[in-house]
């Protein structure tokens, strides 16, 4: 299992860069060959479902992700999302949070455990640093682009 942290400050208000992070779809375009799908369609909330499909044609998988809590910033306070892995392939989860930061900015930060099935753990740090690299660029495109 490898275990990612990533923390970024973005000169953005929370709600602003709480609703970059949290459109999903738009992980798709920060992630090579993924495209994703939220089901059902429309506001995100406990029980949603975010399935990331990666990879190219036969030899893509299916991420299917439930959004455990779902706790937009309110008036100020922090906003946290957590993510259930539910796939084939992919286990594990991840937690989104935001929270006011220094100079009026918001601290974004993304936590990530991923197990990928039938991978022994020796390969735990190809996948961490992996991980941490398409990750941060994704998190990084997430909150550039309105």
């Amino acid at each position: 299992m490898a275990n990612i942290l990533l923390e970024r400050t973005a000169p953005l208000p929370l709600d602003e860069a709480w609703r970059r992070i949290t459109r999903w779809q738009r992980h798709g375009d920060a992630v090579p060959l993924t495209v994703v799908r939220v089901v059902p369609p429309g506001p995100t909330r406990e029980g949603t479902l975010v399935v990331a499909r990666s990879g190219a044609g036969p030899l893509g998988f299916d991420d299917p992700m439930e959004v455990t809590v779902w706790q937009p910033p309110v008036d100020g306070s922090a906003g946290r999302c957590r993510l259930e892995k539910r796939g084939r392939v992919v286990l594990g989860w991840a937690e989104l949070e935001v929270r006011p930061g220094p100079g009026g900015r918001t601290r974004v930060v993304w936590r990530e455990e991923i197990r990928v099935r039938f991978l022994p753990s020796l390969f735990d740090g190809v996948v961490r640093h992996s991980s941490r690299y398409v990750f941060g660029r994704a998190l990084n495109q997430l909150l550039r682009q309105s």
